[in-house]
């Protein structure tokens, strides 16, 4: 496990022990009365709409830093299993990839000079989790998520010369090509801020490779994965 996904374990353990502490220890008295998720009355579905946004990384290139900022926006549909559990289904466009503006020297080939450097992956994205709600109906959650990649670009600018500092621009998309299918881990919590109000903070990592064949090892470490975190509102409509 690489520093990136045991930095997210440890978070979301520490943010479920903190928002959630009917999970780690008995519920009160209280709490057996009859509540649907968010509402008095008990519902079998809730619908509402998520917007945000992805601060992103794709692992296995030579920049480190989510410092890729997309959108996450969609629909999300509750099915309410029992009293503290239901499943959850969204419809998302998901903007992920990586970027650098900070050039460097390829660890590989100190001749190459990567003055710039962005992936931008768009995808169609269908999580699908299991979420445990306490008696103030904030929740937490794990699943996986099926995605459809929408379009690809990528931006490699290099100086191959650093005497007469002329940029080459490349573009290895369709070279080596990025899956159009994509599947993912997913791990979050939903604050409960008022009413169907909620805030949103997920982790989200690839489960296989994101691409075919990678470029050459001066552009390339290791096989590629998306890895983000997601900050977003939600809102369950009555």
């Amino acid at each position: 496990m690489n520093k990136s996904r045991k930095f997210a374990a440890l978070l979301i353990i520490t943010i479920i022990s903190s928002v959630f502490p009917g999970v780690l220890q008995a519920q009160d008295a209280e709490d057996d009365e009859p509540h649907g998720l968010y509402l008095e009355e008990k519902k079998v579905f809730y619908g509402g709409l998520v917007a945000g946004a992805n601060f992103a990384q794709v692992d296995g290139d030579w920049f480190a830093g989510y410092r890729k900022i997309g959108v996450n926006a969609g629909a999300i549909v509750y099915a309410q299993l029992a009293k503290h559990v239901a499943l959850s289904l969204e419809i998302l466009y998901s903007q992920k990839g990586s970027q650098s503006k900070l050039g460097q020297y390829s660890p590989k080939d100190h001749s190459i000079y990567i003055a710039k450097y962005g992936i931008n992956l768009n995808y169609a994205e269908v999580p699908l989790m299991i979420n445990y709600f306490d008696k103030r109906k904030s929740h937490f959650g794990l699943g996986v998520s099926y995605g459809r990649l929408v379009n690809s670009k990528e931006t490699v600018n290099v100086i191959l010369d650093t005497l007469s500092n002329v940029v080459t621009s490349m573009d290895f998309n369709n070279q080596y090509p990025f899956k159009k299918d994509a599947f993912d881990f997913l791990a979050g919590v939903e604050l409960h801020l008022w009413k169907g109000l909620f805030l949103n903070i997920r982790f989200q990592y690839s489960l296989m490779p994101v691409r075919t064949q990678l470029p050459p090892p001066a552009y390339a470490r290791s096989d590629q994965s998306n890895n983000l975190w997601a900050v977003r509102v939600m809102y369950l409509l009555k």
